[in-house]
């Protein structure tokens, strides 16, 4: 487990044999901790979804020195000139994953998931040696660990070759193998990966991160060993400039650097934002590039109809990667490259991930212009591209790569959130004229999904269940459903927030929905297209005849500040941008993220940016935190320090 074993491989698997026969032989003294049990559960049909003890919360991204450097100059004004260190850990390109501890034995390990609630992979993770089955210290208490799951390169290679004999295809990256062979369903598959798990990160924590490393090893975890403590900004860069250098070196994958402010009391005090800390930061490494050629494009409709051009490249190792595919986005894109098939382009993993384009680099000879098709690819139906949008789109709604996307984004997680949805099945399911469209789903039986490949009954039971319980979804999860152009999750909580009703939705003018906070003329104008649809008519009258709930409760706070829209920029010198949000919607107001000629104040602190401009541009008042404590009706010298 921690990399320093005192005898040999083959005097530990004679222990191990000798250790199997005694407990075959003596079952009552076999313990559930014991290393002949890391494997042993049988395949399950799916994954149990379990709320994470708090939020794992993702990190903002620093790209360059200079952001880098702006982060510590925030961190440095919000603490003032009380001293701190950072402690730098390198970035592990895997799976983040939660391992829970009760009286000092191994019970639960969880996916990161949508960072609220995570996928309950305990058998899966049991199997993992570097998760210890019981702690050497603390057996009494209970705590968690939250680390990364990385597949090492030598076991991430042997996995590809094994699966090209078997005529399998091979892992992009080992960390998409990483991710998918925690999530299968069989544990004997993910013992046979060799995945490895560091721990990072310790509930309760003790009183600095560097404890804290320090603490998880001494329990038994792996903790990836060159991290080291920063005294200031300058040694932190140097140690990311080091790595940048050095990261081949390593038998895992790395994209970067974490540099976290060390004591838990100043991080608390620091605080977040909706979604990362303000006392940690990510710096990426930059992407990888390499040169090759476009070959041919060619074109792929997605689920609101828009057509992708994507480049067909002669396969090139990227980051030790095989890139052969990268998209183009629109025909804007490819006419801002100068980009035609044949000519020889620099080509980047975006976050070592992504497939871009970034430029052309030589002309080819012969090379061609691309033109996008004026029909169809798929179904043959007539492709438009509308004035003012940069996508050309497929008009037909019942077009079989529409229909096959708009289903996975139905049932996705966050939307209708059902499991056991997956690619393979939808491509069944519409293959076979199963299902035509989204409400199709809830005409299936176990007889019809019984006879797909690959569905036992058990899975199809479970599956129909998922189906069922879908139709009990709120309001804004159904509108973000649809896959309106232009509508995605937060457009629809405003929507039905602002209205109430789908029904209102569907009938207003554009004039009418751009009432709504952040609804702009291009959001209203592709409403007003959807709803005017008579397709998509006949979708929400079905939608209405299976029970789903077009009506959503709307609950409005009273208060000194009913009916006002706020905008918070910059820092301010006691609340927390939380803080601010909270007290303003408690007392009826609205926070939006963006100013606009509905905003009615701009809170403005220190380094206010952009939107601080954006107000005075359109005449927004500008005031600050003591003017807003004063509007709440809040005796501002009550308010203590944010902490």
């Amino acid at each position: 487990m921690l990399d320093a074993p005192e005898i040999t491989d083959a005097e530990y698997d004679a222990l191990f044999r000798e250790l199997k026969a005694l407990e075959s032989a003596h079952p009552e003294f076999a313990s559930d901790d014991s290393p002949t049990q890391r494997v042993g559960a049988t395949p399950r049909e799916g994954f149990v979804k379990v709320p994470h003890s708090s939020p794992m919360l993702s990190l903002d991204n620093a790209l360059n020195e200079e952001e880098l450097r702006a982060f510590d100059k925030r961190v440095r004004e919000l603490l003032g000139d009380e001293p701190f260190t950072y402690v730098a850990e390198l970035k592990l390109d895997g799976l983040s994953l939660a391992v829970h501890y009760r009286n000092g034995k191994f019970a639960q390990a969880l996916t990161r998931g949508d960072g609220t609630v995570g996928e309950d992979v305990t058998e899966n993770a049991r199997t993992i040696r570097s998760i210890p089955l019981k702690s050497r210290l603390h057996a009494q208490n209970d705590w968690e660990a939250r680390g990364e799951v990385v597949f090492n390169r030598k076991a991430f290679d042997a996995l590809n070759e094994e699966r090209a004999v078997a005529g399998l295809p091979a892992f992009v990256n080992p960390r998409n193998a990483a991710a998918g062979s925690l999530r299968v369903l069989d544990p004997a598959t993910t013992a046979a990966r060799k995945l490895e798990f560091f721990a990072y990160f310790l509930i309760p924590p003790p009183a600095s991160q560097s404890e804290a490393l320090r603490e998880l090893r001494e329990r038994g975890l792996k903790v990836n060993e060159h991290w080291r403590t920063c005294s200031d900004i300058d040694v932190l860069v140097a140690f990311c400039k080091e790595w940048e250098e050095k990261r081949d070196t390593l038998p895992f994958e790395i994209d970067g650097v974490v540099a976290k402010v060390d004591r838990f009391e100043q991080q608390q005090r620091l605080g977040w934002t909706a979604k990362a800390p303000r006392w940690a930061i990510a710096f990426k490494f930059p992407a990888r590039q390499e040169n090759t050629v476009v070959e041919n494009i060619e074109v792929q409709v997605g689920r609101t109809g828009a057509l992708t051009p994507v480049a067909h490249l002669r396969p090139v190792a990227v980051g030790g990667v095989t890139v052969s595919r990268a998209t183009l986005h629109n025909e804007d894109e490819i006419e801002r490259l100068g980009l035609h098939i044949g000519d020889t382009v620099l080509v980047e993993r975006s976050g070592d991930v992504i497939p871009k384009v970034v430029r052309v680099v030589a002309q080819g000879e012969p090379r061609r212009a691309f033109h996008m098709p004026k029909s169809c690819p798929v179904c043959e139906g007539e492709v438009v591209r509308a004035e003012g949008e940069a996508a050309s789109r497929c008009i037909n709604p019942n077009c079989p790569a529409r229909l096959k996307e708009t289903i996975l984004h139905w049932a996705a997680r966050g939307v209708m959130d059902i499991d056991g949805m997956g690619d393979a099945l939808v491509d069944q399911l519409v293959d076979s004229g199963l299902v035509r469209n989204v409400t199709d789903l809830y005409d299936l039986t176990l007889d019809k999904l019984t006879e797909l490949e690959r569905m036992g009954a058990k899975s199809a039971t479970k599956l129909l269940a998922n189906i069922e319980k879908s139709r009990s979804a709120p309001l804004p999860r159904l509108i973000n459903g649809l896959g309106i152009p232009f509508v995605g999750e937060r457009t629809a909580q405003i929507l039905a927030e602002t209205f109430g009703d789908l029904d209102k939705i569907a009938t207003a003018e554009e004039e009418e929905l751009q009432r709504a906070e952040e609804v702009g003329p291009k959001v209203a104008a592709s409403l007003r297209r959807f709803f005017h649809e008579p397709h998509n008519r006949s979708l929400i009258a079905k939608l209405r005849d299976l029970g789903f709930s077009f009506h959503y409760e709307i609950t409005r706070k009273s208060g000194n500040l009913e009916g006002l829209t706020f905008v918070l920029t910059g820092v301010l010198p006691h609340l927390t941008r939380e803080d601010a949000k909270a007290r303003i919607e408690s007392a009826g107001g609205k926070v939006s993220g963006s100013v606009s000629r509905k905003t009615r104040y701009v809170v403005a602190g220190e380094e206010a940016g952009a939107k601080l401009d954006k107000a005075r541009e359109l005449g927004v008042e500008v005031i600050d935190e003591q003017r807003l404590l004063e509007l709440i009706g809040t005796d501002s010298s009550a308010t203590a320090p944010a902490s």
